[in-house]
Order: C-alpha cells, then structure tokens, then sequence
C-alpha cells in the first residue's frame, strides 16, 4: 500500500504518527520527506507551457470548449 500525506509542517502531530501506525500495522515502512512542489510555477516555468496554458484558459472563459464522452474520446483517438 502507498499513502501519500499533503500538509504543512505545522499539521505533524502524534495523531498523524498514530493514524500512520493504526493503517501499516506492524510492517516496515520508509518516510520520505520532501518540499512540496509550486505546481503553478513548474507549469509556468516554460514559454510553451505558459502559451499552451493561457490559450487554455482563455477558451475556457470564452466558453470554446469541446465536450466529448469517453466513448467519443476513444473513436477520435483511440484506446
């Protein structure tokens, strides 16, 4: 099993210890700390992404989009 946590440094609390041991009974276990990542930033980082995005979301506002179904996905671009 794989359990990811996102929270800020000031949640870590003995619950979450508890909560952690109660879910991975008496199995061993590897922590790994990271900073969490600017998600926003990474995507924005490139000229192309910052292009690709803002075209994105202008279509959205100007409500350009395509609507298809799952089925439709599939026939335009396959499985």
């Amino acid at each position: 099993m794989i359990t990811t946590y996102h929270l800020n440094v000031n949640e870590l609390s003995l619950e979450l210890i508890n909560s952690i041991k109660a879910a991975f009974k008496d199995k061993d276990i590897e922590i790994t700390v990271t900073e969490a990542l600017d998600e926003t930033g990474y995507l924005l980082s490139s000229e192309a992404n910052r292009t690709h995005l803002t075209q994105s979301m202008n279509e959205v506002k100007n409500d350009n989009t395509v609507v298809l179904t799952v089925e439709e996905m599939q026939q335009k671009y396959g499985k």
